[in-house]
Parts: structure tokens; C-alpha cells; sequence
């Protein structure tokens, strides 16, 4: 598993996936896949332009009516092929994944692909259940029932952290449900989307059901969520940008899935195992190097704990094997790229005129310098209102702060404008359950942080965004509402017309 991936093995033809094939794209600029382990070049490519975009959508909408029209025991034995593709292909796509991103190697083998195969077997058994409302008389004479139907073509926009998990949480649902999608995934990390689109259509996935646009944000990205014939727009990524996608996409009242940012709260009650809590803390904030929307960024610990939380998360941060992603030892690996170091890094170095850093706050040197890497950081002392307390730093970075009351703890956690995850650590049931009740997320975890499954549901509230990722609420979304009524007497709608108009 150590090797490099070679991505000349399966990317000769460009970065644009449309219509069953891989193409080149059309715009006047190209992209680079930079291995942030080295800051080298491993694939340069054209980037797609509008016409790019236009031509994916076209080949989505053709190939929506036989999709559509399909049984859901056909496409769900299409999906069941695919994850078979997928689990076969295992290897190259954790390699590949580790590549682009930087993820150590064990996180993509353990985590990354693993969790994709299973969230494809999920929504092949979910396609048997598109169910609507069983039929009743509820108006006199009449027999109602409800038909959920897919919605059309769907353009999504995926992130650059989990770009293989992405594109299965964003494809997977809309086309179990009989959808057709365009998904245009960050220029930074394109190889395990295109792979993923491949491995559909290998899995005899009709050409024009999944198609991949490679572009900028700016071009491609605009041109795809406004479209006209693209009916729902999925989009993961920053909440700014985020709002960016609702302005456009309401301009064609088109359906909106938004999955934004997240700034999720640890919060560490008395009576909570120490040692299980600072553990947790680590795995949660270093995560991705911290590029985890959901990953532990404001540790609030009760003051009775807070010294020996500090100190034992500290000592455990300094353990943290930095290395190169593609050796099994390596715990954490770079950040995506320099930009994203630098930027994490100016958190950091602003911070130490108001706070602490406790461990961390610096980059490595040695046969590392040359990527975008960043230690573990610990940071306490900082006030409440604080940029690095509100922000989304994105890196592996954990603040620590401490609070008297239960009150004061959540009122802490619930203290930003995101709300996506959060976790409670106590061994008292009923404190742990008030926390759940009381913390303003979509997931609050009790006793862990970080872990997800295919048969439940991922996503915000507040700026974090709305819609649910994974899960039949996620199923349920990628399809429209049809109210159907019969008249079961022949008679009725001569009764209506009397009623409105009288006797004629």
C-alpha cells in the first residue's frame, strides 16, 4: 500500500467525465494536482469551461427519462455492481485519495474508501424503498395517494477535503432516487471523483447518469448551479460561498442543499472520563489535519478538569507522528496546500497577542519543509469572542477554554453561528441528555466525536447550512412530492360543478 499511485495509469484523456467518457476540457486555463507532501505537480489538466458544463447537462437530461424510468430493483442492482467496482478498486482509490489530498494513507484504507463502498451498498438497498404515502379515502368519494418522484437533473459542487466521500454523498442518493447528476468537484482534487463517475459506468451505469465537471468556481461552478435545466443544487463547502450558491440558484427557484461550515463544540462536563476525553479531543481536532467541518475546534471543559485536560491533550498532540502520507506509520499528513498552511498559520500567529500556545503553532522542518504541513496546536486563553473561538480555522488546531456551570458550557457550545456537530463527555445519563436537547447542532455525539454511518443523517443547522447528507432523509430530498386524487364514483366532479355553479 506504501507505493505511489501513478496517476498516467488512468488519466490520459483530461478531467471532464461527460457522457461516459473522459474528455478534455474547453477554457483557456489549465489546473495542476499538486501532492501537498511535496508541493510537485502529479496531473496538469484543461479546465472546464461553460460549454463544458452545458454539454454534461445536456448528457444528464438525455439520459434522465430511461433512468427515471427504470425499476428501483434495476437501479438498485446497478448500485450494488457499482459498490462491487468500487470494493475491487479499493487500493488505487485510497492511494489516489492520500495523493491529491495529503490524507495519511491509513485514513484513506481505514476510513475514506471503506466508507464509500458502504454508503454505495446503502443507497443500492435505499432505491427499493422510494415510497410515498399509501392510498385513503380522506375526501368523501376520493382515494388520495402520495408518489415520490425523482426531481431531474441535479448539479452538486463538492469540497477538496473528503473529495471521494463527497462525491458518493452527493451522486449516490440523487441517482438511487432516479436522478441524473453533474458534479463538479474542486480543481485541487479531481482523481477519485473521475474514478468514482468511471466506476459507475464500468458497473453498467448508463452513460449521462453521473458526469464530472472539472472548473472553476467562478465559471464552471456559477454556470452549473444556474442552469435551467438543472433542477436541484447540492453544495458542501464554506458558508460564504455557500451563500453565493443561494443567490444564484434561487434565481431558477431551483431546489437547494446546502452542507456549510461547522465550528463544533467538545464539551467536557466534571464527572467525564479524563483520560477517554483528551484522547477523543485529539483523534477529533486532528482529524484531516483538522480539515473536517465536523472536527472538535472549541474543547469547553469544565475548570475542575481544565489543567489536566490541558496538559494530557497536550503531551498526547506532541506523540503525533508528521510523515509522509504514503507510509503506513504517518498520522498526520500535510494540509491541502501552502495557502492553506499559511492561512492556518495567521490564525495562529494572531492569536498569540491574546492567548496561549500551549504546544504546536509551528511548521516542521527536515525532509518535511518542502510541504504543507503544520503541527498539532493547542491554544488556550483565548476570549470567547476571539477569531480563533468564532472562526473556521480548517487546520489542526484545538482550543481550550474552561466554564463553571452546566448553563455556562452550553451556553458556550451553542456561542458561534454554525451548528453542524458537537459532542458531550459525561457519565451522567441525564447531563449528557439535557446536552443533546440543548446544543443547536445536527449531530451531537456523547462520550465520542467524529464517527458517521451510512444509516444516519449528516447536516447543520443555523450558518451550517440545511439538508441532510447519507441516510433516507438524505434519499428523501432527491425526490419531488406528487399528490394524486381519483374519483372513485364517475359522479363527483358533476357534483363539484353543481356546488360552484349551480344546476346548468
Amino acid at each position: 500500500m506504501g507505493n505511489r499511485f501513478q496517476v498516467s495509469d488512468h488519466f490520459t484523456a483530461g478531467a471532464q467525465y461527460i457522457g461516459g467518457r473522459l474528455r478534455p476540457g474547453t477554457a483557456d486555463e489549465d489546473h495542476s494536482v499538486v501532492d501537498p507532501a511535496t508541493g510537485e505537480s502529479v496531473y496538469t489538466y484543461r479546465l472546464a469551461s461553460a460549454g463544458d458544463v452545458d454539454d454534461a447537462v445536456a448528457a444528464a437530461k438525455a439520459a434522465f427519462p430511461d433512468w427515471a424510468g427504470a425499476t428501483p430493483g434495476e437501479r438498485s442492482d446497478a448500485l450494488h455492481r457499482f459498490a462491487g467496482v468500487l470494493a475491487e478498486r479499493a487500493e488505487d482509490l485510497a492511494r489516489a485519495e492520500s495523493l491529491q489530498c495529503g490524507k495519511p494513507i491509513r485514513l484513506t484504507t481505514e476510513f475514506d474508501v471503506p466508507g464509500t463502498v458502504d454508503n454505495t451498498a446503502f443507497f443500492a438497498g435505499a432505491a427499493r424503498h422510494l415510497q410515498g404515502q399509501s392510498a385513503g379515502e380522506y375526501s368523501g368519494d376520493h382515494t388520495s395517494y402520495v408518489r415520490r418522484e425523482p426531481i431531474g437533473v441535479v448539479g452538486s459542487i463538492a469540497p477538496w477535503n473528503y473529495p471521494l466521500q463527497m462525491a458518493a454523498w452527493k451522486i449516490l442518493p440523487a441517482i438511487a432516487a432516479g436522478n441524473t447528476i453533474v458534479l463538479k468537484p474542486a480543481e485541487l482534487t479531481p482523481l477519485t471523483s473521475l474514478m468514482f463517475a468511471q466506476a459507475a459506468t464500468d458497473a453498467g451505469i448508463p452513460d449521462g447518469v453521473v458526469n464530472i465537471v472539472t472548473g472553476a468556481g467562478r465559471v464552471a461552478g456559477e454556470h452549473l448551479v444556474g442552469h435551467p435545466d438543472v433542477a436541484m443544487t447540492s453544495f458542501t463547502g464554506s458558508t460564504p460561498v455557500g451563500k453565493r450558491v443561494a443567490e444564484i440558484a434561487t434565481r431558477t427557484v431551483k431546489r437547494i442543499h446546502l452542507e456549510l461550515g461547522g465550528k463544533a463544540p467538545f464539551v467536557v462536563f466534571d464527572d467525564a472520563d479524563l483520560e477517554a476525553a483528551a484522547h477523543g479531543a485529539v483523534a477529533a481536532s486532528l482529524i484531516n489535519s483538522g480539515q473536517d467541518c465536523t472536527a472538535a475546534t472549541r474543547a469547553y471543559v469544565q475548570r475542575p478538569l481544565f489543567d489536566a485536560f490541558v496538559e494530557r491533550v497536550a503531551e498526547l498532540m506532541e506523540t503525533v507522528r508528521l510523515g509522509a502520507p504514503a507510509d503506513p506509520a504517518t498520522d498526520l499528513g500535510p494540509l491541502i496546500s501552502h495557502a492553506q498552511r499559511d492561512r492556518v498559520a495567521g490564525f495562529v500567529d494572531r492569536a498569540r497577542g491574546y492567548a496561549t500556545v500551549v504546544t504546536g503553532g509551528s511548521t516542521p522542518g527536515g525532509e518535511l519543509e518542502k510541504g504543507a504541513y503544520y503541527r498539532p496546536t493547542l491554544i488556550t486563553g483565548a476570549p470567547q469572542d476571539s477569531e480563533v473561538v468564532q472562526s473556521e480555522i480548517f487546520g489542526p488546531v484545538l482550543v481550550a477554554l474552561p466554564f463553571d456551570g452546566d448553563d455556562e458550557g452550553i451556553r458556550l457550545a451553542n456561542d458561534t453561528p454554525y451548528g453542524l456537530a458537537a459532542s458531550a463527555w459525561s457519565r451522567d445519563v441525564y447531563r449528557a441528555n439535557r446536552a443533546t436537547r440543548e446544543i443547536k447542532a445536527g449531530c451531537v455525539w456523547v462520550n465520542d466525536h467524529i464517527p458517521i454511518i451510512s444509516e444516519m443523517p449528516h447536516g447543520g443547522y443555523k450558518s451550517s447550512g440545511f439538508g441532510k447528507d447519507m441516510s433516507a432523509y438524505s434519499f428523501e430530498e432527491y425526490t419531488q412530492v406528487k399528490h394524486v386524487m381519483f374519483d372513485n364514483t364517475a359522479v363527483a366532479a358533476k357534483d363539484w360543478h353543481r356546488t360552484i355553479f349551480g344546476d346548468r
